[in-house]
């Protein structure tokens, strides 16, 4: 299978998702606005999809994918059948107590994530309320990610990716249709999650049972391969939660700046999580199976071209869409949510927020594509301590900026220090001779820098001024935004092309 055309179906799957997750935002920003109803919710959101990503997608895959591939390739079909009922069966037992726990000690959990609530009595109230609804929503999406991490090991990357559509559609109805029936109206975006938690497990379920790996519960605390994934996840947990941690602590501050700064940064990293999504978790998802096969068939050469190539797919991809995100910041925030209670204050406001987050945009994407080189190594440890590092230098940052900038100072201090984390993997990769560049680079950078800069000039000329963003119509925000947009991306592959790349030289097969 190729990478390449792997690569196009799960962004195309998640384009789909990210789409109407702006939407979604969209929909949200027009009938909430911005300020205590919806900082609430969105501190309430945060927590349960922190342990999401230490559950799931993050400690939790970094541990299981690279042990499922091995069995898969070396051990056979039962001994993999085995691995995936006891692991899964382990799964939901820790879910199930975590959930539990949520749910009773929620007030505790927004006291300590979002203290300054507490000067607000209603505001705490509301966004404990909140989020004893929504976190059950771990269970149910973990689970999600356990079936994702069993299919995109079997090479059906699809699935996984169309996945997310419905948390989004989700997000929708229930805030068009059943905001008015709720007290308060923000209690229908709760009970939103929750709903789509459930239905994400449930489009899964058919296609695990067509490859013959639908989980049944048998727990045996004597399999060796579970064992092997827990002592994975051990330092896998503290390296994801080191990273999450970062972000709950943004929260903290962003609770004792003014109302609406924590949706403004929800806003603008909805924006940076498009392109995040759409190349770092993609090429991520597509890479990590791959280089588990190799390293499990000792192939140290092909090990390292795959890496080379998710490099330059990277930097051809992330560099522009940086820039981009930084000249179209007002138009974009002004097309996607200037709309009902979403005012010309809060665009500006989380204009500044984009610009600071694009700034390490490149880091964030790298970091997606060069973990993945230590994790299918089954080497979870030295990202853990580049995390943590990270982590350090990240909270230094928010210090020095949040006085000046504010919550754009928060968001400047999350992109500098993903940009950090990415050099720290890159030089741990180098030094260990796991990667090592390909001939081509600096011809390739050259080229890829004069294609950027063509189309920031473009981008430049065809966006116009700020203001005028904020004076039109909806349907000309939207005409005009699409039409810049794709001038922009056909100046850059046109310059692309006009120097010589061409969609064959990143053509590359799956490892099988």
């Amino acid at each position: 299978m190729s990478l390449l055309r792997s690569l196009a179906t799960v962004s195309s799957m998640t384009l789909i998702s990210r789409i109407l997750g702006f939407i979604r935002d969209l929909v949200i920003a027009r009938v909430f606005g911005a300020g205590l109803a919806t900082d609430a919710f969105f501190v309430a959101f945060k927590l349960p999809n922190l342990l999401r990503r230490l559950f799931a997608e993050g400690a939790f895959s970094q541990a299981f994918v690279p042990i499922l591939a091995e069995y898969k390739n070396r051990r056979g079909e039962a001994d993999t059948r085995l691995l995936v009922d006891h692991v899964a069966a382990f799964l939901v037992l820790v879910l199930f107590v975590v959930t539990v726990i949520g749910v009773i000690a929620a007030p505790i959990i927004i006291y300590v994530t979002a203290p300054g609530f507490a000067a607000t009595p209603g505001k705490f109230d509301l966004t404990a309320d909140l989020l004893r609804i929504i976190f059950p929503y771990i269970f149910f999406i973990s689970l999600t990610a356990l079936a994702g991490g069993i299919l995109n090991t079997y090479s059906r990357f699809s699935v996984p990716a169309v996945t997310p559509t419905l948390l989004n559609l989700s997000f929708i109805g229930f805030a068009l249709w059943g905001a008015p029936h709720f007290d308060p109206p923000v209690t229908a975006l709760a009970w939103a999650v929750l709903a789509g938690g459930i239905a994400q497990l449930a489009l899964q379920v058919p296609f695990l049972a067509r490859i013959g790996l639908l989980p049944r519960f048998r727990l045996d605390f004597r399999d060796e391969g579970l064992w092997r994934v827990l002592r994975q996840m051990g330092p896998a947990v503290f390296g994801v939660s080191i990273s999450q941690v970062s972000l709950v602590i943004n929260v903290i501050f962003a609770s004792f700046l003014v109302s609406g700064s924590v949706s403004w940064l929800y806003y603008a990293d909805r924006l940076m999580e498009f392109p995040v999504g759409l190349l770092g978790v993609a090429l991520g998802t597509i890479l990590l199976p791959s280089l588990s096969r190799h390293y499990a068939e000792r192939s140290p050469r092909e090990y390292s071209d795959l890496l080379d190539w998710g490099l330059r797919l990277t930097l051809l991809l992330a560099a522009p869409a940086a820039v981009a995100l930084a000249l179209l910041a007002v138009p974009l925030v002004a097309t996607l949510f200037h709309y009902g209670a979403f005012g010309a204050e809060d665009v500006l406001a989380t204009r500044r927020a984009v610009i600071a987050y694009s700034v390490g945009l490149i880091g964030l994407v790298m970091v997606k594509v060069l973990a993945p080189g230590f994790y299918a190594r089954q080497d979870i440890r030295t990202p853990v301590k580049i995390a943590l590092a990270t982590l350090v230098l990240t909270q230094l940052m928010n210090l020095l900026f949040v006085w000046s900038l504010r919550h754009a100072g928060l968001a400047l201090a999350i992109g500098l220090g993903a940009c950090f984390n990415a050099a720290l993997l890159l030089r741990g990769l180098r030094r260990r001779d796991i990667y090592a560049p390909r001939p081509g680079w600096p011809a390739f950078l050259l080229k890829l820098g004069i294609a950027v800069y063509a189309m920031s000039a473009v981008l430049w000329l065809a966006a116009g001024a700020d203001v005028s963003w904020l004076l039109m119509g909806a349907a000309a925000r939207a005409w005009n935004l699409v039409w810049v947009v794709v001038l922009g991306a056909a100046t850059y592959f046109a310059a692309l092309w006009l120097l010589g790349f061409r969609i064959a030289d990143f053509s590359k097969r799956a490892a099988e």
